[in-house]
């Protein structure tokens, strides 16, 4: 209810209605303050010789546009678009709600122009005009004047209703001293009770017991509630107003339509359009209220938006915080890194000086003794004792000479530091330092009217959600093995629509997608359920039970050196060691068959071809390993392998031409090979469950051709183990 107040106040006072009366633009106005608002235009002046004379801009020169009066019959008295009135030096004034007003102005007019009012109020003068203070149209006053205009007692009804709801607590009218609130109110005596005042004055017995008590509140409502107005037409005010005009939107009385102003209109019942047009409002008022719903959703969304901006930027500012420490430890690390070389330079000249002057000084010591010696030497008189010694002091003397040769007296180390911090790069890496508008994309969206299947293909299409400014550079798409396994990568690019081929016939599938961009990967999208096609054999066919599919080998799958061709169908290697391929699709339920053609077959290799889990070593004969059931056949015999166990050798090789088949039955968990249409050896592998793909191992001298989509043999009936006498 407080949400309604301001629809409950004047545009003008700014207080609650009193006796509003409806303007022609559909705006409520008090009666009181449409007087106050009423503006004179002069009689000998028009509106439009006004503003043709060059005059002073008034204030309501912008209402140009938008006047109307109440002399229209197009709008029934309400929407010709007449002259306006106005004066220059009314200034214009604001209501309390904001609300641009413009306070009377009305010069000295006679007396004889004046308009009466009813209810002893002043006359309203003639040429009156008043301007809608909401939407500013103005319009001149006929000589109804106010009168004019309809009252709105529904506006009038609501206010009262309103501030009834808002009123004080009704009291007890039967205390006589400090009235106690009042507990209930009778509709008969019209009387407030408190409760004590209820039992001592008004028992339930008698007559009194078939009175009708009532809460105060809506004792209230039924006392200021009387029987509904009829109400009376604004132009004759002796008749009722009992029909509609459908045109003018108005209701009319029987002496309007007889007077020709509304007689060639469309009119109907009061009753019914009253009916119609609050189920308009209703219907209206439902669009309106989902709308408003909307927006209070959106609006909580806007406040948890605050609250998580809020959360986001104190984590944010703390991780902030912590890459910059990070960055800080790191160059304080180097730093201390940059300052121990530093050091170690220090000390290492230090010492190559010091052990210099060591040496130079013992050097200059025994020079200056040879010195001091050879000139005492040179002293003595003596010839002959001089001349036995003087060669060997001369010899000793160049020696000496000689020592302090070239490079002697140079300095071994430089007193400069010939190291120089490179710190530009840094710098500019810390000016550059700066946020990357870079995030994790967020989830796909599946656009399911684009995904579908078809046979044992599936094709899926995604986009960004809408809002998302995200860079994306691919996505992921992953499906389950069609038997509530786990996913596995399909595909991965920058596609948005992907088919993927080769899948199980009356399986289905489990597909997600989600997008990875250099910050990392997303979120997975919703996760969307598909039902490849039921298989297209006849019921009575006695391969019923066998699924056909299709399929090539996966070259994502394939060892380096396989060498593919022939839209995948055609295998080699270009290694002398055994490599592992398998095909495209796996295979959990159903039974299989599928064969392989020798193209070329040199030297004897040893080719095996089986089925194998989706780990399997792939630089190995299949069969070596524990996740591939296989056979390997040379030219003249064939053994079964798994997990390096040889067994069953049976006799018949191939060569170019031969054909090798391969059935897996699922019915029975069973896995049995073929050679030129017949079947080679017992029943190989049994007691086969789980994910399986077909898959071969061969190398640089031999080159087989897949073949798949085949029925199963005919000495074969899946589901039977006596359909064969081999089969046991």
């Amino acid at each position: 209810m407080d949400e309604m107040e301001e629809e409950l106040k004047c545009p003008v006072c700014g207080s609650f209605f009193r006796e509003p009366i409806i303007l022609p633009c559909t705006h409520n106005i008090c009666l009181a303050c449409a007087r106050n608002i009423l503006v004179q235009t002069p009689d000998a002046e028009s509106p439009q010789s006004s503003r043709a004379s060059g005059s002073g801009v008034s204030d309501y020169d912008y209402l140009d546009l938008d006047k109307m009066s109440l002399y229209s019959e197009a709008d029934s008295g309400y929407g010709s678009y007449g002259g306006f009135a106005s004066m220059p030096t009314t200034p214009c004034q604001k209501s309390p709600n904001g609300v641009r007003v413009f306070p009377p102005a009305v010069p000295p007019q006679p007396q004889q122009h004046l308009l009466p009012i009813p209810g002893g109020l002043p006359p309203i003068p003639r040429n009156s005009c008043i301007t809608c203070p909401q939407c500013h149209r103005s319009l001149i006053l006929d000589d109804r004047g106010l009168r004019g205009f309809a009252k709105n007692r529904v506006l009038e009804g609501v206010v009262d209703r309103y501030q009834q709801s808002k009123a004080a607590a009704l009291k007890c009218q039967l205390c006589e001293k400090s009235p106690r609130e009042a507990t209930v109110m009778c509709e008969q005596c019209d009387v407030f009770y408190c409760d004590p005042c209820r039992l001592r004055c008004h028992p339930p017995r008698g007559p009194l017991a078939k009175h009708r008590l009532v809460p105060p509140a809506q004792g209230r409502i039924s006392r200021r509630t009387s029987p509904r107005k009829i109400s009376t037409c604004t132009e004759h005010e002796l008749e009722n107003l009992s029909m509609y005009c459908v045109q003018c939107k108005m209701p009319v009385c029987y002496q309007c339509l007889e007077e020709g102003k509304h007689s060639t209109h469309e009119v109907k019942a009061l009753g019914a359009m009253w009916k119609l047009h609050k189920g308009q409002l209703s219907q209206a008022l439902n669009v309106l209220s989902d709308r408003a719903s909307e927006a209070k959703e959106f609006l909580i969304q806007l406040r948890n938006m605050v609250q998580h901006i809020q959360e986001n930027g104190v984590e944010f500012e703390a991780c902030l915080v912590a890459q910059c420490d990070a960055l800080i430890d790191a160059l304080n690390r180097r730093k201390a890194q940059l300052l121990s070389r530093v050091n170690k330079e220090h000390e290492h000249k230090l010492k190559v000086v010091r052990d210099q002057i060591s040496h130079c000084t013992v050097k200059l010591r025994q020079t200056t003794g040879l010195m001091e010696y050879c000139l005492e030497v040179i002293k003595e008189n003596d010839p002959s004792g001089f001349l036995q010694i003087s060669d060997a002091l001369i010899r000793r003397v160049h020696m000496t000479e000689g020592q302090w040769g070239k490079g002697t007296l140079t300095p071994r180390m430089t007193s400069d530091f010939d190291l120089t911090l490179d710190s530009g790069p840094l710098l500019q890496s810390i000016h550059q330092l700066d946020f990357v508008q870079m995030k994790v994309p967020a989830a796909p969206i599946l656009q399911l009217e684009e995904c579908c299947t078809q046979n044992n293909s599936a094709t899926l299409s995604w986009k960004q959600p809408p809002l998302s400014t995200i860079v994306v550079e691919g996505y992921i798409l992953e499906l389950d093995d069609g038997n509530g396994g786990v996913f596995r990568e399909v595909y991965v690019g920058a596609e948005t629509i992907c088919t993927v081929d080769g899948l199980h016939f009356n399986s289905t599938y489990r597909a997600r997608v989600k997008a990875f961009n250099g910050s990392g990967v997303g979120q997975y999208s919703k996760t969307l359920i598909m039902q490849t096609s039921e298989t297209g054999l006849p019921p009575c066919d006695i391969n019923s039970l066998a699924e056909v599919a299709w399929f090539v080998f996966d070259p994502a799958s394939a060892h380096p050196d396989i060498l593919l061709s022939n839209d995948n169908l055609t295998v080699t290697c270009n290694s002398y060691d055994d490599r592992v391929v398998m095909g495209n699709t796996a295979f959990s339920r159903g039974v299989h068959y599928w064969e392989v053609t020798i193209d070329r077959y040199d030297n004897h290799p040893d080719p095996a071809f089986g089925i194998a889990r989706g780990d399997v070593l792939k630089d190995v004969m299949l069969g070596k390993d524990d996740k591939a059931w296989a056979m390997y056949v040379d030219n003249n015999r064939s053994w079964f392998m798994h997990n390096n166990s040889h067994t069953n050798r049976s006799d018949g090789g191939i060569g170019k031409g031969a054909t090798v088949g391969v059935l897996l039955d699922f019915t029975r968990g069973i896995l049995i090979f073929l050679l030129n249409d017949e079947q080679q050896g017992p029943v190989a592998f049994e007691g086969l469950e789980g994910l399986y793909y077909p898959a071969i191992s061969v190398n640089r001298n031999v080159q087989v051709t897949l073949h798949t989509g085949l029925p199963i043999p005919d000495f074969y009936t899946p589901g039977d183990p006596d359909s064969t006498g081999s089969v046991c």
